[in-house]
């Protein structure tokens, strides 16, 4: 198992491999991954970590069970609408996970097993590879709780598969299926779900095995295409945030718990 160092970060394990592969699997399966705050905050968090970690060369981020991570846990989404220190400090977190994985030196590889939302989806999208169960679904989900599309989606999504499909998809909040999001480049690669980890751990290792500081400075030059976006990004996720303050996201929220269609007016 990984170091303890680790063992601080609630909802996520971890375990070491060979050849300096770390496996991270969000670890919620019960309530299918949804991020709760806690785990908001490691996803915010972890990456610091990995990337201080001298043992890790490569990691492996995949969820437990039948999905990758479901978005965020509904009562803790509840918890801080129309709360404008809670959302501040939520703000922070999303901007942390986008930021920290960008500027993480080790390579990430997501393992996208079932559906990914949220939090998770950012993880998953904004990993350096992105391999995907070809009949795993997934959303940005925003627009169907009442805000504006935040989190990673204005930073990469126009650059992963153009403004035309970024716009489709993020403002229907209709879900994308594991081939057709390899189909318009969204992902890396789709396969079957029963390929899917040993493909991640066959990529990890061949990275983990190659030459690392030329990997790395690869990462570097090729993140630096989305950290020109982070004007975009920084605004996308101050105008979410500003969502949470108002009665559409109070309105999305209580119609998703009480699984009915929101009445937005």
């Amino acid at each position: 198992m990984a170091d303890d160092w680790f063992d601080k970060y609630d909802g996520l394990r971890f375990e070491r491999r060979e050849h300096g592969i770390l496996w991270m699997t969000i670890d919620r399966p019960e309530a299918l991954n949804a991020t709760t705050a806690s785990m908001h905050y490691a996803l915010s968090r972890v990456w610091d970590d990995i990337d201080d970690d001298a043992e890790t060369r490569v990691v492996v981020v995949t969820g437990a069970g039948k999905a990758f991570s479901a978005g965020g846990d509904m009562a803790w989404i509840d918890s801080f609408i129309g709360d404008a220190a809670q959302v501040h400090g939520v703000l922070d977190e999303a901007g942390d996970v986008v930021y920290r994985i960008l500027r993480c030196r080790k390579i990430i590889i997501s393992a996208i097993n079932g559906v990914a939302v949220g939090a998770g989806l950012a993880v998953a999208l904004m990993a350096d590879i992105s391999l995907i169960d070809e009949d795993a679904r997934f959303t940005d989900g925003h627009l169907s709780i009442g805000v504006g599309a935040g989190d990673h989606a204005a930073i990469c999504w126009p650059l992963l598969c153009g403004l035309a499909k970024a716009k489709y998809y993020l403002l229907t909040a209709d879900f994308v299926d594991g081939r057709t999001a390899d189909q318009i480049g969204l992902v890396s690669k789709s396969l079957p779900g029963d390929e899917l980890l040993a493909e991640a751990e066959r990529i990890a290792t061949k990275l983990a095995t190659g030459p690392q500081r030329a990997l790395r400075l690869t990462k570097r030059s090729l993140n630096l295409w989305m950290q020109q976006a982070s004007p975009i990004f920084d605004s996308s996720l101050a105008f979410e945030m500003l969502g949470f303050l108002g009665d559409e996201a109070a309105e999305g929220v209580a119609a998703m718990k009480e699984r009915r269609k929101p009445e937005f007016g």
